[in-house]
């Protein structure tokens, strides 16, 4: 197992635990990352809020890997992040929702680069937020 492969796990795990300075710790101070509801995000203290309000949201949030490999300084998971939305949800206007109690269970991707000092510089989270505000009830009847 290599460097990003590691740094990889202990994003899941920090996540996982809601560790926000572990999180922090793991991101370079000028990575960048882009997430389908929070946009691109820039710097670390902008990605550790990102990651602070989803473990708020879903503070028993689980993960379960479906693959995970390692390119060279790059490590890819695909899982499922399953949990209780038991905290509030913040939008992406600035707008805060009230926990809607509703269990959430959805597959992703995520790309983690690592620097040779072992920090995050990029990041990149693919998941269908479509699903995930459905599976809150947060979207209108079809």
């Amino acid at each position: 197992m290599g460097q990003a492969r590691e740094v990889m796990d202990r994003l899941t795990a920090a996540i996982t635990t809601a560790d926000s300075t572990a999180i922090a710790e793991l991101y370079a101070t000028d990575a960048t990352a882009v997430t389908p509801d929070g946009g691109e995000l820039h710097g670390r203290d902008d990605i550790a809020a990102y990651w602070r309000q989803m473990t708020q949201a879903v503070p028993d949030g689980r993960y379960e890997t479906v693959h995970s490999y390692e390119v060279g300084d790059t490590a890819i998971d695909e899982g499922v992040f399953t949990g209780r939305n038991t905290g509030p949800i913040q939008l992406p206007t600035g707008e805060t929702l009230p926990a809607t109690q509703k269990e959430i269970r959805i597959r992703g991707v995520d790309f983690a680069t690592v620097d040779d000092s072992g920090h995050i510089v990029d990041y990149r989270l693919y998941f269908d937020e479509m699903d995930f505000l459905d599976q809150l009830g947060l979207l209108p009847p079809a």
